[in-house]
């Protein structure tokens, strides 16, 4: 321990000779940042001949399409074209000079469909995207073409990325689309304000003030979950209450649902199971009851009439004192699929939550009790149900051995569920880069049908044909001026969703 002293403070002496104490040189090479921008911050190119050929090959920006995401792209080229280029840029509604970036999706734009791209972009899927260097109405234009809006705002902040990294936007071929379907970001945020397992300050949800005051930060949530390709977001914790889902509160899910759609992020909410009794309407909330069926489904359209696509219900039942089905003598599969068949109507998803222990009747062994508990219904879930399983089978610790359910259930939907919020990483005080960790649960192999069985491909549904993918991360995000408290914690949520 004393060397261990001495060496420490022999650091701290090196690293000291480096500081330069006067803060008028130090503003020079250094400016102001708070960390509210994010990865999108889009300062001028400093490289006088890079930036030069920067604006020679970006002279003019054309978005086709009249939808809310179209608008978003608009913004964000604006917004990150102007930045980089230190200087305005010029938005045309066709093609006048070399050095346009074209935008568009097959869906609603004729210079996309007059490329004859079709089958290659619906090869990439909804969120898929392809940039290229390309030759339209007589000029030489970069474009952005995907199948859909959304795949073609993706596309834009591939081409910002470049752009802020100082990399090359000649002769571009890139082709690229997600690997999960769900690239979920999980808030463990309460009606209060607070945040279980949050250390970046209280919720940035202002239910007090919505939905008449919609504060500009969620435009800006948004933009950054976006741009690392997350398309979804459970706003409150899933040791929900049941406030989130009151009739008196839906316009306030709805006003936030409003923002994130227009970046292509669909709301969802964790429910409690036994709603229907909070709710003072019933006074069981067994799952195959005629009258909690229809109260469910009363509820889940009134949802839905606020918010056309809403995505869907994250569960947490018959764990640590969360309520579910086992009280009632039904098993999860039943619990979930009640949901699941009404939900179905409205093209929603039920993500039913693996982290069940304390069951009676189970090992002793908390580590297997997950699996014992849903091993034996795999098969038996509804499709459009997902279950979520941490990577661990206690509770994301820093080294435990791969949750056997990923891997376990062939006939099941199986989604990862990480967590970038340091709970048991320092809580945020400590810098920890997560994204190795990471890698290597995506990377381990489970042997489930031989070598080679890794758990990414459990998880993005090729090893098993899975109908949905899905990964999770618990949020790190909280109300701190630079969003998740120090530097690092916004490199784990960039990451994450990369990753994703």
């Amino acid at each position: 321990m004393k060397r261990a002293g001495i060496v420490l403070l022999i650091i701290s002496f090196i690293l000291m000779s480096f500081v330069i104490p006067d803060k008028t040189a130090r503003a020079a090479t250094l400016p102001d940042e708070n960390g509210y921008d994010l990865w999108l911050r889009y300062p001028s190119v400093t490289v006088a001949a890079l930036l030069a050929k920067y604006r020679q090959k970006v002279t003019e920006y054309v978005v086709e399409g009249s939808t809310d995401i179209s608008g978003s792209i608009r913004k964000e080229l604006n917004r990150g074209l102007s930045g980089l280029l230190g200087q305005p840029l010029t938005e045309s509604a066709s093609i006048t000079q070399d050095g346009a970036i074209v935008v568009g999706a097959l869906q609603n734009s004729p210079l996309i469909s007059s490329l004859g791209w079709d089958e290659e972009l619906q090869t990439l899927g909804h969120d898929g995207f392809m940039i290229r260097s390309a030759t339209l109405s007589g000029h030489a234009v970069t474009v952005i073409a995907s199948a859909s809006d959304q795949g073609a705002l993706y596309g834009t902040y591939q081409l910002l990325s470049r752009i802020q990294r100082y990399q090359s936007i000649d002769n571009l071929n890139i082709s690229d689309k997600p690997a999960h379907e769900f690239r979920m970001l999980n808030h463990w945020d309460n009606w209060s304000g607070s945040i279980e397992r949050g250390y970046a300050g209280s919720s940035i949800w202002n239910w007090s003030e919505l939905p008449e005051t919609v504060s500009p930060r969620y435009e800006d949530y948004a933009r950054a979950n976006a741009s690392i390709g997350i398309n979804g977001a459970v706003l409150n914790n899933v040791n929900a209450s049941y406030d989130f889902i009151d009739s008196k509160n839906l316009p306030k899910i709805a006003a936030i649902a409003d923002v994130l759609r227009k970046y292509g992020i669909r709301v969802y909410l964790s429910i409690r199971f036994d709603s229907p009794i909070l709710s003072g309407a019933l006074s069981t909330a067994d799952p195959m009851d005629p009258q909690v069926i229809q109260w469910w489904h009363s509820k889940i359209d009134e949802i839905y009439s606020y918010i056309p696509d809403f995505g869907g219900f994250s569960v947490k039942g018959d764990s640590e004192g969360q309520p579910g089905p086992l009280k009632y003598g039904r098993t999860h599969a039943q619990g979930a699929n009640m949901l699941a068949d009404i939900l179905q109507e409205h093209n929603g998803m039920v993500i039913w939550r693996a982290f069940v222990y304390g069951v009676s009747g189970l090992s002793s062994d908390r580590t297997k009790q997950a699996y014992e508990v849903f091993k034996p219904l795999d098969g038996q879930f509804a499709d459009n149900v997902i279950l979520q399983a941490k990577e661990g089978p206690l509770d994301f610790q820093i080294r435990e051995p791969l949750i056997p359910v990923i891997g376990g259930m062939p006939n099941t939907n199986t989604g990862l569920e990480l967590q970038i919020t340091q709970e048991y990483t320092g809580q945020s005080t400590d810098l920890c880069w997560l994204i190795p960790m990471w890698k290597e649960v995506f990377n381990f192999d489970t042997k489930a049908l031989g070598a080679g069985s890794t758990v990414e491909k459990v998880i993005n549904g090729s090893l098993f044909n899975h109908k949905h993918s899905m990964v999770a991360g618990v949020s790190n995000i909280g109300a701190s001026t630079n969003w998740t408290g120090q530097p690092l914690g916004q490199a784990n949520w960039y990451g994450y969703g990369r990753l994703a």
